[in-house]
């Protein structure tokens, strides 16, 4: 599917608290199948210290990611961090906006020279496009890893930048 152009007016910028039960209406909406997360797991991962951003539309959240860092800098230099979300409302899909909110996590991450996983299930093809242009691998399978629905998530994975910029 051809990627249709962003609205000018949906900006990215940080997640608020008050944003959880409108992430949580969401995740309903886009997850209903796979145990949808709740407007509380939200303001953990915020209390947490992890990494969100949020997309808005005229004032209205149309899409959030987040990111967060599980293992520190150690002597080599990097770190590696894993991107528990994204997700943008079905419809504002394909305007680019998962892939702005992607790019503020790995910039997020390259700060930090983090090497990058993630998680996505194997027939989310437009994610997995998205993940292989941003430069994620693919390195393996998890079986039955979305519940209830028991669909097969792709582990992935994404060099730190020093690595990326060595690669051939």
């Amino acid at each position: 599917m051809a990627e249709r152009p962003a609205a000018a007016t949906v900006s990215i910028g940080p997640l608020y608290r008050a944003d959880a039960p409108d992430c949580a209406a969401l995740e309903r909406l886009l997850f209903a199948g796979d145990d949808p997360w709740t407007a509380r797991m939200f303001r953990d991962e915020l209390a947490a210290g992890h990494f969100y951003l949020a997309a808005r539309e005229g004032g209205r959240l149309v899409g959030y990611g987040g990111i967060a860092v599980v293992a520190s800098p150690d002597s080599t230099g990097g770190a590696e961090a894993e991107i528990h979300t994204i997700g943008v409302h079905p419809d504002r899909q394909g305007r680019g906006i998962g892939r702005r909110l992607l790019a503020g996590l790995l910039e997020y991450a390259d700060g930090l020279r983090a090497i990058v996983f993630l998680e996505v299930r194997t027939d989310n093809d437009a994610a997995l496009e998205l993940y292989r242009s941003t430069g994620f691998e693919r390195l393996g399978i998890r079986r039955n890893y979305y519940r209830p629905s028991g669909a097969d998530a792709y582990t992935m994975r994404r060099p730190a930048p020093d690595k990326i910029r060595d690669s051939p």
